[in-house]
């Protein structure tokens, strides 16, 4: 059996190992996270770039189509001033101008040329007859790119400054354009992209290699804007996002990791801890007295078991009674509670008529045909008188009907009383019990608790009173704490039992039994009035 020292160290092993697992799934959460934020993000500002785009080259086709239907004489200062008109209503042009048979001859900028400038080679030709020019040199300052656009003999110019600082949004992007007799992709603005053409000319996102693309293409069909980012750089753009993620990770599944692991080191070694428990009679008892609510003497007491685990937790009787029940071994534990009992209070039990100690049984225990001879048998062994011996069931005990009938019936002709515990809270009815034919129930501490307050349960209590009182059933009310608690039960003629923190917490047997003496001495020095001494003396056994 591992110690305790090992079994936390075990218990810290797994969390560690948890805790690095949930790292490692909060890094690749994280990273799938941020790469899908990226992806989204930078789709938006490509299409943001593309709709800009497609503002100025639609301006720019508007521009040379006005220029182009102009009606002054090419070059004239008049056609100059309407030039200059055009130019300083656009948003996005430099400048505008007329070609003729490859040559400059006037703009509204540089007005009418002495000497034409001659063109270079257009860089691409659209499919339409749009001539693209790139960083023609009569246009071109120092780290200004300017492109021009060709239409008839008409041209106009626009530079990257001036079209609200396009494409600063994103880290890397490209605007390409398709060669229209060639049918070749040719970068017009931005940097040159190493990605197969058909990501660089058709909408849509991707991701090759290392590498997120997403592209949009102008609606006019002219040109394409791709946007692109490594997942390195998004990564360390996102570096505080991803640490986040990894932390989280590691925390949630290091606590994850810490319950499983005590969860399922309880769940699988509780069995075996219970057991081991009961085989060295580690099990240990309390008693809590039950009284005469109108004298206060001591006439009884229930047996309540106790375990404290391995690892020193207190465990509740609910759980581990429970566990033994659905395990098959509860059985064990009852015989064990006899025990005890009998070695604790056996010579109270023979020698003091007055009192009565009561036991908890369990539906399993009234199902097994050896509880019944178990009893009796050490009952014998102890010479303990069978009607000292109280039987408490709880009233899921008694769902089992007909078993329980049999049972309960047996226990009576052998002299014990029949307790139905925790009663009001399970499975009772008027006719149930008066087939159980018990001799006593014991009022839940629910109905208890809310006396004085306006909870249901107490309108309910007066009949579940009158009922006890219609098949002579004794009373006994479990959780009285309060003197007001008691009084309610106090008076009108009727016989109640009590127990509760009022009258003492459970004691242990050694604890219990000075308490049983003192309590006998006083009522043996203090008799109830009318009554003669000798009926009210203890044994000097008790």
């Amino acid at each position: 059996m591992p110690t305790f020292k090992q079994r936390v160290f075990l218990t810290l092993a797994v969390t560690l190992l948890a805790s690095l697992c949930g790292v490692s799934l909060g890094y690749w959460e994280g990273r799938t996270t941020i790469l899908q934020l990226t992806t989204v993000r930078l789709d938006q500002d490509v299409e943001r770039v593309s709709k800009e785009a497609d503002r100025y080259l639609g301006e720019s086709r508007a521009v040379l189509a006005a220029m182009n239907a102009s009606t002054y004489k090419p070059c004239s200062s008049e056609e100059l001033v309407y030039f200059r008109a055009l130019l300083f209503e656009s948003k996005y042009l430099k400048d505008v101008g007329r070609m003729h048979e490859g040559k400059i001859d006037c703009s509204a900028d540089l007005s009418a040329l002495a000497r034409p400038r001659p063109l270079p080679q257009a860089d691409f030709l659209l499919q339409d007859g749009t001539a693209i020019y790139k960083n023609l040199d009569v246009y071109r300052g120092d780290d200004d790119e300017v492109v021009t656009l060709q239409m008839g003999d008409s041209y106009v110019v626009f530079r990257s400054a001036n079209m609200l600082q396009l494409g600063t949004e994103l880290d890397h992007f490209t605007e390409t354009v398709v060669d229209g007799p060639t049918h070749h992709i040719g970068l017009l603005r931005g940097e040159a992209l190493e990605a197969d053409p058909t990501i660089l000319t058709a909408d849509g996102q991707t991701r090759r290699g290392n590498t997120l693309f997403s592209t949009r293409c102008s609606t006019r069909g002219l040109t394409c804007v791709t946007g692109s980012i490594s997942i390195p750089e998004a990564m360390s753009d996102n570096q505080v996002e991803l640490i986040v993620f990894m932390v989280l990770g590691g925390v949630s599944f290091g606590l994850l990791g810490m319950i499983v692991s005590i969860i399922y080191r309880r769940s699988r070694g509780l069995e075996q801890q219970l057991r081991r428990a009961i085989k060295r009679d580690k099990l240990r008892l309390v008693y809590q007295p039950v009284v005469d609510l109108e004298t206060r003497r001591i006439v009884g007491a229930e047996a309540l078991v106790r375990w404290t685990d391995e690892d020193g937790f207190s465990m509740s009787p609910e759980v581990f009674v429970k566990l033994a029940e659905e395990r098959g071994f509860i059985s064990e534990i009852t015989q064990l509670i006899l025990r005890q009992c009998l070695r604790d209070f056996a010579p109270t039990l023979r020698n003091c008529p007055g009192f009565r100690l009561n036991i908890n049984v369990t539906a399993s225990d009234l199902a097994d045909h050896s509880f019944l001879p178990t009893l009796a048998r050490a009952l014998e062994a102890a010479e303990v008188p069978t009607q000292r011996l109280g039987i408490e069931i709880t009233e899921s005990g008694t769902a089992r009907q007909q078993i329980a009938m049999d049972t309960i019936l047996q226990l009576r002709r052998r002299g014990h009383r029949v307790y139905i515990d925790d009663f009001g809270t399970g499975y009772s009815s008027l006719a149930y019990l008066q087939d159980l034919a018990i001799d006593a129930i014991k009022i839940d501490r629910a109905f208890t608790k809310a006396i004085g307050t306006e909870a249901v349960t107490v309108a309910i209590l007066p009949q579940i009173l009158s009922m006890a009182e219609a098949l002579n059933l004794q009373v006994v009310v479990e959780g009285i704490e309060t003197t007001e608690q008691a009084r309610y039960f106090s008076g009108g003629g009727k016989h109640f039992l009590a127990q509760g923190w009022l009258f003492g917490h459970p004691y242990p047997a050694e604890a219990f039994l000075q308490l049983l003496a003192e309590d006998q001495k006083i009522a043996t020095d203090d008799p109830p009035p009318d009554v003669p001494v000798a009926e009210t003396a203890a044994d000097p056994a008790c």
